[in-house]
This record gives structure tokens, C-alpha cells and sequence, in this order.
């Protein structure tokens, strides 16, 4: 099996950070930490927005989380009651919209609109979707699973749309170093001022390799801090201490690893475009950011009945679009964060099966 579905790098965790958390350990870091976490992280990760955004952010603004994931529950705890509706540009990673529901609230979704060349935002249908019941409107920049990026002139518009109405902005930046023509993408925090109604989720998991050290972070307005505190301690108190301590590291010395980690994901990107395309009857856009392709299939209805056949014939794993929300019937997700030889296997077996379908249907 070449399992292409899961958002995650083939490689693990580079040595360095790992060798910071057995230091941790060895040093005893193992008691509980602050709700908020370790003020020495916190502080890493000021120091860590100005030197890569330019941005002053207090560490009175950053709680530290047990993945991104806890940012976005503590994010929808906080502002979703039964009622309220949350306002989604999509296709989007599917698990924010089952936190909604969990909260009682409802969610609706807006489509990014697609053509030849990628993946842009009509905004003026994205205010439209809001009313007085809007609590929020969640993005992610760059999008899992299109690559799509929101530029800083649409974040002011957004921003400014949500200034008037009294709505908040939840914005995953988990991809934000996983560009590919710019050392980090946009991000609302350049654009904002700190007491704006807007959250920010960023992870560790994407660049520094850390899937499953589940260590994230939440930066907010500085008068949420007891009660982002208090949800966390009813979630999880705090995260993982000497994690913590492995993630400063990151912070401090890895850079080259993300370098080193996009010169991989463009060389896998570039292939996997130029292979998809070569295809009939499948367009494939390249993206902006993050590390998927989400291409198109013409003809097919059912996506996950696709990526099942995908399988079966070929022992490649493909995620299907349905899951991803409006805009995303009729693709599919491929995760290119691999070695080019494993993705040029992939690729050698996939389209070995699109031809024999095609002849097959031609034949029928």
C-alpha cells in the first residue's frame, strides 16, 4: 500500500528535536505545566512571529495546546452556542464542522470557485452567507485540501466586513510555511490588531514534522486568557511538558528543516501535477501551499467509491473530495509530502489503471 490520503510527511521527526525532548525527560520536565503552557514557549513563539512575520505579539496573547486541534475546540467552546451559525470557506477539513455540531450550532458552507488554473474566493458570497445569527467565519490559508492561499488585501476586506457586524475570524494557519513562492503565507495576525474578534490556530504538526507530538498554539486578544484557560484545564489542563520544551527547539533551530522539507514537497508537487495532467479527463491545479493535490475527475459521482476502486486495483490511497464539504464532489485529495520514487510508484500505478478504465469504458 502507498497510503497517500493522511496529511503527513513520510519522514519522521528530525533527530534534533526528538534528542531536546529525551534532554527534557532526563532533566526531570514531567510535571504538569501551566494552563496556558510553559511561559518559556510562550515567549519562543513571540520571538518566533517577529523574526519570521515581522510582528510584535505578546506572549500574553499565545496559549500553547495539545495540537492544533485543541486550538480549534477550545476556539468553537468559546464562541459556538445552539443557534449561532458558523460560516465556512470550503473545501475544508471536515473536522472543524463536526465541533460545530457538537456545540449545537449550524454550519454553512461557502465554495471556493474553481478554474483551469486553481482556486479563488468571491467574497462578496461569502458576507452574503452571514446573518445575525453568524457567530463566526472559519478559513484556512493555505487550504487543506486545495492549496488555496488568502491573500492580505481579501484579509482586510474580511476583516474589516467583520469589524462592522461584530463577527469573529478563526483562522487555521497550520500551512503557513508550506508556500512555495514566499517564506510564509499571509497571516491575520499582520493584519489585525491584537483586540480584534480574531483567533489564529497555528500547529507544529506541518513543519517541523511533529504529526504525533500533538503540540499547537492559539493566539488571541489578551482578554481571553482566563477564560482560553479555563477550557483548557476542562480539556486537557495543559500539554505535555517536555513536548513543550522539544517544541522551543523547533522554534530556535529549525529552519533548515523546513527549507530542506519544501525543496521535498515542490519536487513531489511539480511531479505529481505534471504526471495527473498528462491524463485525460482529470485536471489537476497546482497549489500554493500545503502539500496536497486536489484534482478533479471527470465523470465520477461518487468519490469515495472512486478512491475505493483506486485501491482495490492499485494499493494507493487516495482521500475523496465529498468529505471535504461544498466543492469538493468530484475530486480528490493526494497527499504529495513523499519521496519523489514512492510518489513516481504511485503515479506509475494509477495511471496504469486510468487507461485500462478509460479503455474499458470506451469499449462498453
Amino acid at each position: 500500500l502507498i497510503p497517500l490520503w493522511f496529511g503527513e510527511p513520510d519522514k519522521p521527526t528530525p533527530a534534533f528535536i526528538g534528542e531536546a525532548a529525551s534532554r527534557a525527560l532526563a532533566e526531570g520536565k514531567t510535571f504538569y505545566a501551566p494552563n496556558s503552557g510553559i511561559p518559556e514557549l510562550r515567549e519562543a513563539l513571540s520571538a518566533y512571529s517577529r523574526r519570521v512575520y515581522g510582528i510584535d505579539v505578546d506572549a500574553e496573547r499565545i496559549t500553547v495546546t495539545g495540537s492544533g486541534m485543541q486550538a480549534l475546540a477550545i476556539s468553537i467552546q468559546m464562541l459556538i452556542a445552539p443557534e449561532d451559525n458558523m460560516v465556512f470557506v470550503t473545501p475544508v477539513w471536515p473536522n472543524i464542522h463536526g465541533l460545530v455540531g457538537i456545540m449545537g450550532g449550524e454550519t454553512r458552507d461557502v465554495a471556493l470557485d474553481r478554474n483551469q488554473g486553481g482556486f479563488s474566493l468571491d467574497l462578496d458570497r461569502l458576507f452574503a452567507a452571514c446573518d445575525d445569527r453568524t457567530r463566526a467565519i472559519f478559513l484556512n490559508s493555505p487550504n487543506n485540501p486545495t492549496g488555496w492561499t488568502m491573500e492580505a488585501d481579501e484579509q482586510r476586506a474580511l476583516l474589516e466586513f467583520c469589524r462592522r457586524r461584530g463577527i469573529w475570524i478563526v483562522a487555521d494557519e497550520v500551512y503557513a510555511r508550506l508556500i512555495y513562492d514566499r517564506p510564509h503565507a499571509p497571516s491575520f495576525l499582520e493584519v489585525a490588531d491584537p483586540d480584534d474578534r480574531v483567533l489564529v490556530v497555528n500547529s507544529f504538526s506541518k513543519p517541523w514534522a511533529m504529526t504525533g507530538w500533538r503540540l499547537g498554539w492559539l493566539t488571541r486578544p489578551a482578554h481571553l486568557t482566563g477564560t482560553v484557560e479555563k477550557i483548557s484545564e476542562y480539556n486537557i489542563a495543559a500539554p505535555t511538558t517536555f513536548v513543550q520544551w522539544a517544541g522551543i527547539t523547533a522554534l530556535e533551530k529549525g529552519e533548515p528543516f523546513i527549507a530542506e522539507s519544501l525543496a521535498r514537497y515542490r519536487a513531489g508537487r511539480d511531479l505529481v501535477h505534471e504526471r495527473l495532467n498528462r491524463l485525460e479527463g482529470i485536471n489537476c491545479p497546482l497549489p500554493d501551499g500545503a502539500f496536497y493535490h486536489f484534482f478533479s475527475v471527470e465523470g465520477m459521482t461518487d468519490s469515495l467509491a472512486f478512491c475505493k476502486e483506486v485501491m482495490a486495483a492499485t494499493a494507493v490511497g487516495l482521500a475523496p473530495g465529498d468529505t471535504f464539504g461544498a466543492g469538493g464532489d468530484g475530486n480528490i485529495r493526494l497527499c504529495f509530502a513523499s519521496s519523489t520514487g514512492l510518489l513516481s510508484e504511485a503515479m506509475d500505478r494509477f495511471e496504469k489503471f486510468w487507461l485500462s478504465r478509460e479503455a474499458g469504458s470506451v469499449r462498453a
